[in-house]
């Protein structure tokens, strides 16, 4: 066998003391550099996982942060939409007092323009009242101051008639 490996061109003392160096060599780097690796690696990929479960973790509570502001936008919305409501229904009734309101003045102000015209109506009527007395009390007067009949009665009462404001007014 060993004029085969030398017919090859293989040395076979120093084929051995590769063999012999490799696995020295690779027991070495088992002790030294494997072991550390394996330990880097192994560090590196418990580190890779927890950044996926902090990414995952990140993604359900963004998930959930966003389920919250949903639902606090709608009960925004619909607070606001019920404060909508509130205020239309405040305005209605506002509207609707201010209606009355100006319907009682309305009336109140025709009530007194009514009485306003009684009062002068009636001021008017016992002016001419205190007029028409006047006048009669100055016809009666020249009546009785001159004869009784018939003619001279009607011309006094005519002559005092456009004497006065009466007659002006007729």
């Amino acid at each position: 066998m060993g004029e085969a490996f030398t017919a090859l061109g293989i040395n076979l003392p120093q084929l051995i003391a590769q063999i012999a160096n490799f696995v020295v060599l690779l027991l070495i780097l088992r002790f030294t550099l494997y072991k550390p690796v394996l330990r880097m690696l192994d560090q590196r990929r418990e580190r890779i996982a927890e950044g996926l479960g902090a990414a995952e973790q990140a993604r359900a509570e963004a998930s959930d942060a966003q389920e919250r502001i949903e639902a606090q936008l709608a009960e925004a919305r619909g607070q606001g939409q019920e404060i909508v409501a509130n205020a239309q229904q405040v305005a209605a009734r506002i509207q609707d007092e201010a209606r009355q309101q100006a319907e009682r003045d309305r009336e109140a102000a025709a009530e007194r323009s009514v009485q306003e015209i009684q009062l002068e109506r009636d001021r008017a009527i016992a002016d001419l009242r205190a007029e028409f007395a006047e006048i009669t009390v100055t016809a009666a007067e020249r009546v009785i101051r001159q004869s009784l009949d018939e003619d001279a009665h009607q011309r006094i009462i005519e002559e005092t008639l456009a004497e006065s404001d009466l007659g002006e007014r007729s």
